[in-house]
């Protein structure tokens, strides 16, 4: 068996994992080697999927800000993120001879809007500093002898000796792009805890949306029904969406909302997936409720219906018209017409009387939710509580670091994901080669 020694050892090379070997060999200066282990042919395939392929790589709002869109703990990236913030991170990519561009929402693009610009700039960062990534090497076999010392054998048969080792082999969703789950059971056996592990930032299915759906994980590809083909996109824009778990509100956003193939998606219907997701896994009820009007009081909007119904009431053209003809007319006044079909469907005995109430009231039952064949990132993982925030190493096995959708550390979408992969990688890289040093 070849064996081949390091300082730093690597596992994946994703965004965490070209974070960490760019972090630790920049710190290390010459003075150490650091290996990445990639399974997949090219580092970064999750990457090149980001934003439909122009990767919204981070968000440039302050830490105040920023954190509201961390999930369980935000204070536990805190560290990671002031060692690197989003600016610095945007600095650090320019460096690399990538142009940046800020958007709507202070989200951050690389100018070309093309994601493989930002892989190739984390693996120029990382080979630059002195690391060396290699690809088609799944890792099989990890181990820790009596010295301290990690031993990670490849499938390839060869085998890795180093003093530190990072696992950044993120989580389980797009499995084709190498996110396999791997990490959790290493970190298991080594003793760590796993938080329950669910799909997140992912379509969740209304109650008949699919044809023959059972309560609970919902593939993508089952077939609509016709009330799925009804709603299937649409995209709204600024509208409100309210989320109740065993009749409780727990959550309300505003700003766009898409139903696709999967169910309800965009922006608004992703923040709240987390929520539903893990209502449902656990068992409970969970509506969803869709304002199509957020910005307008109930009382307004009766009394803009009822002139608009006043005014198709008394045109002469309408004077012969049955009450459900003119009452078509009122429709694409309040709501984009593609939509009208779904929400008749849902609402049959809508009149001019009780829209009002239908457009601010939209309810949906949620009966399920896109898995990780297709969510965006991985809810759960390695327990905050056995990993050190300042450096992301392990409070139980010396020389262990831990860093991005391994940990039980997920975010919104938006760029905060990408940051947050970023962001402890960096910091565990830098951790370890300290370590090293010493």
């Amino acid at each position: 068996m070849k064996v081949t020694s390091a300082d730093i050892i690597v596992i994946g090379g994703g965004a965490a994992g070209l974070m960490a070997a760019a972090g630790a060999a920049e710190t290390l200066n010459g003075n150490g080697r650091v290996i990445v282990l990639e399974k997949m042919p090219r580092p970064g395939r999750k990457i090149m999927i980001t934003g439909k392929g122009r990767c919204n790589f981070t968000n440039v709002k302050a830490w105040n800000e920023f954190s509201g869109h961390i999930h369980p703990k935000p204070n536990f990236l805190k560290p990671s993120f002031y060692n690197l913030s989003s600016e610095k991170m945007i600095e650090f990519l320019e460096a690399q001879g990538m142009e940046c561009v800020v958007e709507r929402g202070e989200r951050a693009f690389p100018a070309s809007h093309l994601a493989s610009d930002v892989v190739d700039a984390l693996v120029r960062a990382a080979e630059n500093a002195g690391a060396e990534v290699l690809c088609g090497k799944e890792v099989q076999e990890v181990l820790r002898n009596e010295e301290g010392e990690y031993i990670v054998r490849s499938a390839d048969g060869t085998e890795y000796n180093s003093k530190k080792l990072i696992i950044c082999t993120g989580g389980l969703s797009y499995p084709k792009t190498g996110s396999t789950g791997d990490g959790y059971g290493w970190a298991k056996d080594f003793g760590h805890s796993i938080r329950p592990l669910f799909p997140s930032l992912t379509a969740i299915v209304p109650k008949g949306y699919k044809d023959n759906a059972s309560k609970g994980h919902i593939d993508r590809s089952t077939p609509q029904s016709e009330i799925g083909k009804m709603l299937c996109g649409n995209q709204l824009k600024n509208v409100g969406l309210s989320v109740s778990i065993d009749g409780n509100e727990v959550q309300n956003e505003f700003g766009d909302l898409d139903f696709t193939d999967g169910g309800i998606e965009g922006p608004i219907g992703f923040k709240v997936s987390r929520k539903c997701v893990n209502a449902i896994v656990n068992g409970s009820k969970v509506t969803a409720v869709l304002d199509l009007k957020p910005a307008v009081e109930i009382e307004d909007l009766i009394v803009r219906i009822n002139t608009l119904w006043n005014e198709i009431s008394k045109d002469k053209r309408n004077s012969q018209k049955l009450y459900k003809d003119r009452f078509r007319l009122l429709l694409p006044k309040v709501m984009p017409m593609s939509l009208i079909p779904a929400f008749t469907k849902y609402h049959p005995n809508v009149d001019h009387k009780t829209l009002a109430k239908c457009l601010k009231g939209w309810k949906f039952e949620i009966e399920g939710y896109v898995g990780y064949e297709r969510c965006v990132v991985t809810a759960g993982g390695v327990s905050l509580e056995e990993v050190t925030p300042k450096t992301l190493e392990s409070k139980l096995i010396p020389g262990l670091y831990l860093a991005g959708e391994v940990l039980d550390l997920d975010a919104d979408t938006g760029g905060y994901n990408l940051q947050t992969a970023f962001s402890t990688g960096y910091l565990a890289g830098i951790s370890a080669a300290k370590s090293t040093l010493k």
